[in-house]
């Protein structure tokens, strides 16, 4: 078993003549916080959602705990990437899981819009998330019977808020809190359903610098606390370039450079594409 948690290899997503991602191949190492960076527009989000199960790619493979995922290969074109004793484990039929499995599996995710019930209380959020993680509809544990199990996941809930410093807000209505507690609450409740691998789609997007400041320090917070590995898209270099321990760079959908912070910051490719532009 390799130490990466999650291994992504030729992923291809097209959409009519457009290909959003080309041949994408990258690996998350465990405990790892690892950055993907490129321009509006490059294809970071489409990847996340090839990852998670949002869009069934064009092509490629992806495997989480070394077991695929996603994977997809028609007309033959992986078994020309394929080769040797191991081949016949990428050649059987498509598989494309559904994002409830996959999280079910061990990976959450957040999104650069932010997407809370906007009609639930802040315990809600989190309790609705911990039902889906049990595989378990909130509705039938209320009122079929189970309420022994109904209140370890509510306990849980409780705890969760504690830890993440929203417990004095648990009675409000989600989308009411400010702007930096929303996004704080949409990550607890990607916690709520125990990932080993968080994804986090700009999570400082709309953020002061200061709430960017509070932020790094969270997500390395929350990594160690959690032993989680997190993958993130993210605009602001600063908080990239401070919590990353791996960063990708795409543009048009294809890798152009990866590294550690200050290779790819001293990248002249990089820099033409991406970090050269001046906020």
């Amino acid at each position: 078993m390799s130490n990466n948690v999650l291994h992504v290899e030729n992923i291809t997503m097209q959409f009519g003549g457009v290909v959003a991602v080309n041949n994408l191949s990258l690996d998350i190492p465990e405990g790892k916080i690892v950055a993907l960076i490129g321009p509006n527009g490059a294809g970071k989000t489409t990847a996340f959602n090839c990852i998670t199960g949002v869009y069934e790619p064009t092509n490629g493979l992806v495997e989480f705990m070394d077991k695929p995922i996603v994977r997809n290969h028609p007309s033959g074109k992986m078994k020309k990437i394929y080769k040797g004793e191991n081949a016949d484990k990428y050649l059987g039929d498509v598989v494309a899981m559904t994002p409830d499995k996959i999280t079910s599996l061990g990976i959450s995710r957040t999104f650069q819009n932010i997407r809370l019930w906007n009609s639930m209380t802040v315990f809600e959020n989190v309790l609705i998330a911990k039902h889906m993680r049990a595989n378990q509809n909130v509705f039938s544990a209320t009122f079929r019977g189970n309420a022994k199990e109904e209140k370890r996941m509510r306990e849980e809930t409780m705890a969760l808020l504690v830890e993440q410093g929203l417990d004095k807000y648990k009675d409000e209505i989600a989308t009411s809190l400010p702007y930096g507690l929303q996004r704080r609450l949409e990550i607890a409740r990607a916690l709520a359903c125990d990932p080993k691998l968080l994804l986090l789609d700009e999570p400082a997007a709309g953020m002061n610098p200061q709430e960017t400041e509070e932020l790094a320090a969270f997500i390395k917070e929350i990594r160690d606390k959690y032993n989680l590995t997190i993958f993130l898209i993210e605009h602001h270099m600063n908080l990239v370039m401070d919590i990353s321990d791996h960063i990708y760079v795409i543009d048009f959908g294809k890798m152009i450079a990866d590294g550690t912070p200050s290779e790819v910051q001293n990248n002249p490719v990089v820099i033409d594409a991406y970090l050269g532009v001046t906020e």
